[in-house]
């Protein structure tokens, strides 16, 4: 028969059970917090593409005063939960004092980097349109393509990345992996123009380099072969073990690109091909043409 239920006693076993130090509460200064981060993310979002994901019109003449009024909020918010990222398991009291002045120097320069942001998302957008036939206008890519918004999320990812505040980062290519269902590390280099079609299953690794107007396609990996070891068996972090995507590349539905190898650029990668050596320039690699048989009345079989 099992126990009655004691919400004390429940209660008292899980404040005694020993816990690793990552379940622990921090002693000093809060984790950030994972709303807050896709709340700010989604005005940032507004902020790149003015008129299409804010409420109500904003009209040209609002649009200056929205756009400074949504900057100055995102500031303040993103400042908070930098701080909070790059200090919540901070024990040095003269450390966290200068956390604050670190947070708010990375957050102005990730700012600062919007207009080139928003640059090459402009060519992300055309390079959408002009990729896919079914595509009835540019607007229509920006609305509805899952493709566009995960180039958009893991742009904001990757800066927030470069200014070394990794957690951020991953928050938000998390935030755009549960809604697109494709998978960006937040270090990966990507190049204007960047389409990623239909996109479900994509995954990008943390050191691939992708050139400019580079198109992919659903279920492409762009994955490590192998990985260096430390002396204790574990990863050796860092390390370059993703491919190299030069520019004008294509890489067709299902393909597995694994390695630190180059696929040069204005090359071909067929659908379903398993590729772990860099291919040259205008390369075309597919699978063995399929054969086709044909059997009757058993013969053969």
């Amino acid at each position: 028969m099992s126990q009655a239920f004691s919400l004390d006693r429940l209660v008292e076993e899980l404040e005694s059970q020993e816990l690793p130090c990552f379940m622990q509460l921090p002693s000093v200064n809060p984790r950030p917090s994972r709303d807050a981060v896709f709340e700010l993310t989604s005005q940032l979002r507004s902020l790149l593409f003015p008129g299409y994901f804010d409420e109500g019109d904003l009209g040209r003449e609002g649009l200056r005063y929205h756009t400074g009024h949504t900057l100055s909020q995102v500031r303040k918010g993103l400042t908070e939960q930098v701080m909070r990222a790059i200090c919540f398991r901070c024990t040095d009291p003269t450390r966290m004092r200068r956390c604050e002045g670190e947070a708010a120097e990375k957050v102005d320069q990730f700012l600062q980097s919007l207009p080139e942001i928003r640059a090459s998302l402009v060519e992300d957008v055309k390079a959408a349109y002009r990729g896919d036939p079914a595509a009835n206008s540019e607007e229509e890519t920006v609305f509805s393509y899952p493709g566009l918004t995960a180039v958009t999320y893991h742009r904001m990812a990757h800066r927030l990345y470069q200014l070394e505040v990794p957690l951020l980062a991953r928050i938000v290519a998390e935030r755009s992996h549960s809604l697109t269902g494709i998978d960006i590390h937040p270090g990966a280099s990507v190049g204007p123009g960047l389409f990623i079609d239909h996109g479900t299953g994509v995954v990008i690794g943390e050191t691939a380099v992708i050139g400019r107007n580079v198109r992919i396609y659903q279920g492409v990996t762009l994955g490590a072969r192998s990985f260096p070891l430390d002396a204790e068996g574990n990863p050796i972090k860092g390390q370059p073990r993703h491919p190299i995507v030069e520019d004008d590349v294509v890489i067709y539905s299902g393909a597995t690109v694994l390695g630190r190898i180059t696929v040069g650029r204005g090359s071909v990668i067929g659908g379903n091909v398993w590729l772990t050596e860099s291919v040259p320039p205008r390369s075309r690699v597919s699978q063995g043409r399929p054969v086709q048989e044909r059997f009757e009345a058993g013969a053969g079989i």
